[in-house]
């Protein structure tokens, strides 16, 4: 065992592991490492930091910057301007020169300013048990089979694995792109499972938002996810815009045009008109000096300059000049779902009761909405079941809505505040509801019972409970259902139909049950939903497309733009919502999983076949845009988290999220949305097939 450490400390699929078996191939138990073990693992292991990449000197990147065709050109002709004595030509041809190289030399180093990103993002402390002792440590001296205590606000430190979590909740929108806490637990899950199905892990440079939890370190620095991930974008090599290629290319062919006419005039001058050699010399300098556009680098800065100044005005950041016209000539827009395809703002989209099925319009947090039944609107104070609902919703519930002009802000969990506006939407007030229904004792929602329940008083003698949970559990505690006609046994095999017709539209689904109490003593406990609690229905809540993205995604459509959708969510989820954002193909969805069984040549044939990719690994969306490129294509790829940043260097325009975007996400992308919409995309890729124009007329103007 000790042999297996020493040689391959990190590479097991630890989620696949029990945590005894966990603790015992890294040769630790609960009460944690003793300090000689510590030292020992550190010397071998190394400390817990991200490799320090050494970039180039300032004076190689600047150097670097004249390695370029036109640029050789630029300096011949101001020598053979210089030698012709046109000192004002030489200057302003040496002015472009300079101008030029300043500007890639400002904008080199674009990837090290990504990785020094990711480092930040690190944790700097950590608080560990060693020797049965608990200690509050530096995150660098954590080493492998360190036990750590994570605690709500904790940045998880290193890799681990479980072994205890209570209430255990982390963000992990950085690695999974996804907003919503994942609720964790200590069961070792399939050893294929992609990481935002791992939930018996939690990941470098997570948070945790709630609970607590205790487990042991399985990699640190280089080894975790976001130290391969840091190592993917340190391995990508900057792409050179079709631009610049296609620049590059006019130069070669320019150069070599100039040289042979040059070269006729010279041998027509000497061997014809005996013109003496010096004197056919300087005029075949004086030819190759006209012919060479001088003022194309300058034309080329200052047309993109104004492109870039016009994209801020639309709230697009460029932050590389050659982005401006590449996104010109984008063919594909690869885009995360949550937050820009959708609004990340979760609505109550359906209820389900036992007798009807209840549509609610309007999105975000807004309380502008009605309820619907088959597209006719209701009083719901006619139905009381739906009331009833609603009002243990709003009161079995710790978030708050606030009004902020006219905006309306969520705090607390995104789904309880969308069932606060559910229930503002039925003429519910939220103050009325705090006094007429004051709350108790409280069961907080905890992952080992999956539901939270709290005990109300009705101030007419009559105490009641509301719950809302996973509906597979409520169903499991519930023996009868309301209906109109009176209470009856409850009926498991419909509730299951309507769950999977709702979670079927890309919906996630919670229920809501009540139980009425004589004079409760006013602790609440779980015996007390052992007998009589009733389950009312259904809650359907999901991420709504945002009206401008779909409007967007229909101008790319016809502007000849595909637009795929890759996110870490589920595929039910990403398929609903594609369909409704009006993208092809969106029967098909390819997860993770899938991807990884398919070789780089499948991949290229199945990317053109599919516009919905789910539950994506950071080098799934690599791999995707790699294939897209392959077969010929421009592509835009959008993100917002560190798990987005290699795709975002690899592809030919990165789009970072401003907003919701972290730092690493940002450096490594070449345009920052300012309002993470995509329907900004759509302007900037307009305004960039403009500028692209613009250089052309230019080009043609030069050359007569």
């Amino acid at each position: 065992m000790k042999q297996h450490m020493q040689t391959q400390p990190f590479e097991q699929s630890w989620h696949h592991l029990s945590s005894e078996e966990s603790l015992s191939l890294l040769e630790s138990d609960k009460h944690g490492l003793d300090s000689e073990t510590v030292e020992q693992r550190l010397q071998q292991f190394g400390e817990n930091h991200l490799p320090r990449v050494k970039g180039r000197s300032a004076l190689a990147r600047l150097f670097a910057q004249l390695h370029n065709l036109i640029i050789y050109v630029l300096l011949a002709a101001a020598l053979l301007t210089a030698l012709l004595g046109h000192w004002i030509d030489f200057w302003v041809i040496l002015a472009v020169v300079i101008l030029n190289t300043l500007i890639g030399f400002i904008q080199e180093g674009k990837a090290e300013k990504a990785l020094d990103a990711i480092k930040d993002m690190l944790a700097p402390h950590a608080t560990v048990i060693r020797s049965g002792h608990r200690l509050r440590i530096d995150a660098d001296q954590l080493v492998p089979g360190d036990v750590v205590v994570l605690e709500p606000g904790d940045k998880v430190p290193a890799d681990i694995r479980l072994f205890s979590a209570k209430g255990l909740q982390i963000q992990e929108a950085v690695l999974t792109g996804e907003s919503v806490a994942v609720e964790k637990h200590i069961q070792p899950v399939a050893s294929d499972a992609v990481l935002g199905d791992r939930l018996c892990m939690t990941y470098s440079g997570t948070l945790v938002t709630s609970g607590q939890g205790h487990g042991m370190v399985v990699a640190t620095g280089a080894h975790t996810e976001i130290g391969r991930i840091s190592g993917m974008i340190s391995d990508i090599e900057n792409l050179t815009t079709p631009l610049l290629q296609q620049i590059s290319v006019f130069s070669r062919w320019l150069t070599l045009v100039i040289m042979v006419i040059a070269g006729l005039v010279f041998s027509y001058g000497y061997w014809l008109n005996q013109t003496p050699a010096i004197e056919m010399f300087m005029i075949v300098v004086g030819v190759a000096v006209a012919g060479i556009p001088e003022g194309l680098p300058a034309i080329l800065t200052i047309t993109l300059a104004i492109g870039v100044q016009r994209m801020a005005s639309r709230n697009a950041i460029i932050r590389r000049l050659p982005a401006v016209e590449t996104l010109g000539a984008v063919s594909i827009i690869c885009s995360d779902k949550t937050g820009t395809l959708t609004r990340n703002e979760m609505t109550v989209s359906t209820v389900m009761s036992s007798a009807n099925n209840y549509s609610v319009s309007g999105v975000g947090y807004s309380p502008a909405g009605e309820f619907t039944i088959d597209e006719q609107a209701i009083e719901t104070e006619q139905h009381e079941i739906l009331t009833l609902l609603l009002r243990c919703a709003a009161i079995c519930n710790d978030s708050a809505l606030k009004r902020r002009d006219d905006d309306w802000l969520a705090e607390g969990d995104p789904m309880e505040a969308a069932m606060l506006t559910a229930a503002l939407k039925a003429d519910f007030t939220l103050e009325e509801l705090k006094q007429f229904y004051p709350r108790r004792d409280v069961i907080p929602f905890d992952t080992a019972h999956r539901f939270m329940a709290t005990l109300h008083h009705d101030h007419q003698g009559h105490d009641f409970i509301a719950v809302k949970g996973a509906p597979e559990k409520l169903i499991e505690l519930c023996q009868i259902q309301r209906t109109e006609q009176g209470d009856v046994e409850v009926d498991q095999a419909y509730w299951h139909a309507q769950i999977e017709k709702i979670a079927a539209e890309g919906q996630r689904v919670l229920a809501v049950a009540t139980k009425t109490v004589e004079q409760h003593t006013g602790e609440l406990q779980f015996e007390d939903l052992d007998q009589g609690l009733v389950l009312l229905g259904l809650i359907g809540l999901i991420d709504p497309p945002r009206e401008e993205a779909i409007t967007a995604v229909s101008e790319c459509h016809k502007a000849g733009i595909q637009v795929k959708m890759i996110t870490g969510d589920h595929a039910a989820t990403a398929s609903a919502i594609a369909a409704k954002l009006g993208l092809h193909h969106t029967k098909t969805v390819l997860t993770g999983h899938d991807l990884a069984q398919l070789s780089d040549a499948e991949l290229q044939h199945a990317v053109n076949q599919t516009d919905v990719f789910a539950r994506t690994a950071p080098e799934h969306k690599l791999r995707l845009v790699s294939a897209l490129q392959a077969n010929g294509h421009v592509v835009a790829m959008t993100g917002d988290g560190v798990n987005d940043a290699p795709a975002l260097k690899r592809a030919d325009v990165g789009i970072a999220m401003g907003q919701g975007g972290t730092e690493a996400a940002k450096e490594a992308a070449e345009m920052v949305l300012a309002d993470d919409n995509f329907a900004s995309i759509a302007k900037a890729v307009r305004e960039g097939r403009t500028v692209y124009d613009n250089l052309k007329k230019a080009i043609l103007f030069l050359l007569p």
